[in-house]
């Protein structure tokens, strides 16, 4: 069964939080490039977003049923790896899809958005990336774990 609840927590990480990362990473620079009677990108780019930040929250629910099957809920690098995952979700919830959808506003309100909204944008949506990546290499490396390599 652990095999199995692993496989579908990597599955779900990479069919949810990738799709994320890519599309929150594009959003910025293409906020800047669009028209405002253009928006069609920057509008499916954030939609991707909160979609797959959705199907998202089976990454950590299926991540703990296996580490509750592998009997390391208590291990650091699991409880690091909880508080990054929710640190990331927390970027994700408070700064970038708000921001995202304030330019999207801008834009369809036919008004070009804030240089410097898109730019803190990027850098909230470099902090989500960020956080994740750090995730990925904890899941990855898991120090201190006897189920490391």
């Amino acid at each position: 069964m652990t095999k199995i609840l692993l496989s579908l927590h990597v599955l779900a990480a990479i069919v949810a939080i990738g799709p994320v990362t890519v599309a929150a990473s594009m959003f910025p620079p293409a906020a800047r490039r669009a028209a405002p009677t253009g928006v069609g990108t920057v509008a499916l780019l954030h939609r991707i977003c909160r979609v797959y930040a959705g199907v998202g929250l089976t990454v950590p629910v299926l991540g703990l049923a296996t580490a509750a099957a592998m009997g390391v809920l208590g291990s650091g690098w699991l409880v690091t790896s909880i508080a990054l995952t929710a640190a990331a979700a927390g970027v994700l919830a408070a700064f970038v899809l708000p921001r995202q959808e304030e330019i999207l506003e801008q834009l369809e309100g036919e008004q070009t958005p804030d240089h410097r909204a898109t730019v803190q944008l990027a850098m909230f949506t470099g902090v989500f990336n960020l956080l994740w990546a750090t995730v990925t290499v904890l899941m990855v490396v898991r120090p201190g774990s006897t189920t490391g390599a």
